[in-house]
């Protein structure tokens, strides 16, 4: 790409040879690329509309700045990086709590100060680099964030937080769209898989209009709603306390972009970690627009990932489309007045499972990054954040409240980092591990308590403990087995007798 916008044309323009990818400043024919943004869209519809039907925000409004959005971060970010700006589930907690408290202004004044936040935090990337996020948010954080949001909206997928909605309301209709969302994921392949949430949305919603179950003022709604219009908007207000309960979801935002522009990289083979404050930057202004109006805050969306991921194609005129084609969406009054008359034992079937995805992806941060949980800092901070966010623990000073996910990250965050510092400062090594030593591999029989057994490039550390640890031989590599544990690469070291583990582990 020597000119924004404009795309090279990848090949022949038809179709992507086996093995090969249409990057960023490449597109396919315009017919084909429109095929595909529009597939993008799709892709989003069932979490971008859940937020607002959640939180009480206008479906439409919500739709208009998910795609205008999107055309801002393409903008910020020199259209270097495919995405796409749907609705944070990260937002729903805070925003439901801050709406309760102050209205939606409040809650919009909230959304708004995050992007500046989230903006501010861009511009440092930008001219820092992105290495300090990595110390500041390590996975063990990232995770117990992203698992604890998950957790603590669980109550509002049962019966809307104390609001009568939810399962609760339509158990038979909630149970249906479950299922309806289980089935399809594993009935379909590829592209209808991954829209199980919006087909078990229809489902329900089909069950509901033929059993009378939907609600009749939002059907009168639907057919007095114009064709044409604009969308709904409001203006935000700034109060402390909404702001205290909403900035937390800075920290789901910058983890979420990191991971997304990781992702795409992986994907592409391009280096696009120079990008990282762009991307940070863009999300953050799309955030402050989407508050301003009365839309709800953006990140970038995995939903979207999966479909570059099926079609190899990471052409961001893709994406140009898509953010277009929301936009017009969301001019039209009808189709945001069709998405109100979804009932709640629907959305709290959806939500059931949505919610539990948001606390596993917690989970999955984990396991990919290889978290070790015999480490007592990891579990710590983990056990503690999650149980302060899944209970909703609150703190009130003064006019100030402070809930579970607010404490949470901050829980987590003064754990690591104040038990990391304290064992620095005392030169204390970890604690014992917390679990007990799993049985060995039959494939690898246990050698002896007092012995260690270390594999091709491996020595012992010191002759003096011939049963305590597995190195690296200089220059030669491999694999060293202890007793419970595998050490590899670069400075890893395995502890016989436990799971614990040094370096890339």
């Amino acid at each position: 790409m020597t000119q924004f916008p404009r795309w090279a044309v990848h090949g022949d323009g038809r179709s992507v040879r086996p093995g090969d990818v249409v990057h960023p400043g490449e597109r396919l024919s315009w017919p084909r690329t429109v095929g595909v943004g529009v597939q993008h869209v799709v892709a989003m519809f069932g979490a971008t509309f859940t937020v607002p039907l959640i939180t009480g925000f206008p479906p439409a409004t919500t739709l208009f700045f998910s795609g205008l959005g999107t055309l801002l971060f393409l903008l910020v970010t020199g259209n270097r990086l495919p995405s796409y700006l749907g609705s944070s589930f990260a937002f729903i907690a805070p925003v439901i709590a801050a709406k309760t408290d102050g209205g939606i202004g409040a809650a919009l004044g909230g959304i708004v100060v995050a992007g500046v936040a989230l903006a501010l935090v861009g511009v440092v990337v930008h001219v820092a680099g992105a290495r300090w996020i990595d110390a500041l948010m390590p996975p063990v954080v990232t995770g117990a964030i992203v698992a604890l949001i998950g957790l603590n909206l669980a109550p509002v997928a049962w019966d809307g937080g104390g609001a009568g909605t939810g399962v609760k309301a339509q158990p038979l209709i909630a149970v249906v769209t479950l299922l309806a969302i289980l089935v399809t994921t594993v009935a379909f392949r590829g592209f209808l898989a991954r829209l199980s949430i919006l087909l078990g949305v229809v489902v329900g919603w089909l069950l509901a209009a033929v059993t009378g179950q939907l609600d009749q003022q939002a059907v009168t709604g639907l057919r007095q709603a114009a064709w044409v219009g604009l969308p709904e908007f409001h203006t935000p207000s700034f109060s402390l306390r909404a702001v205290v309960l909403v900035i937390p979801v800075i920290l789901v935002l910058i983890a979420e972009n990191a991971g997304h522009v990781k992702a795409v990289a992986a994907m592409t083979g391009e280096n696009l970690d120079r990008h990282m404050g762009r991307a940070f930057l863009g999300d953050g202004l799309a955030t402050v627009l989407a508050g301003s109006g009365g839309g709800s805050g953006t990140t970038t969306y995995a939903e979207n990932i999966g479909v570059m991921a099926a079609t190899r194609v990471y052409s961001t005129a893709a994406y140009w489309v898509a953010g277009g084609a929301a936009i017009l969406l969301g001019l039209c009054p009808k189709f945001g007045a069709l998405i109100l008359t979804v009932p709640a034992g629907v959305l709290g079937g959806a939500t059931t499972a949505l919610y539990g995805l948001i606390a596993v992806l917690g989970a999955r941060i984990w396991i990919e990054n290889r978290v070790d949980f015999h480490d007592p800092v990891n579990l710590f901070t983990a056990a503690v954040a999650v149980i302060v966010g899944a209970a909703n623990y609150t703190l009130t000073a003064g006019d100030l409240s402070f809930n579970g996910i607010a404490l949470g990250t901050a829980a987590a965050l003064a754990i690591h980092h104040g038990m990391r510092l304290t064992a620095h400062l005392r030169g204390t090594t970890p604690a014992p591990e917390l679990s007990p030593t799993p049985t060995s591999d039959p494939t690898h029989p246990t050698p002896p308590r007092g012995s260690c057994t270390c594999g091709p490039g491996f020595a012992r550390l010191s002759p003096k403990y011939p049963g305590r640890n597995c190195k690296i031989d200089a220059g030669r590599g491999g694999a060293g087995r202890g007793r419970g544990g595998v050490g590899w690469g670069g400075v890893s070291r395995g502890r016989c007798g436990g799971l614990r583990r040094w370096g890339r582990a």
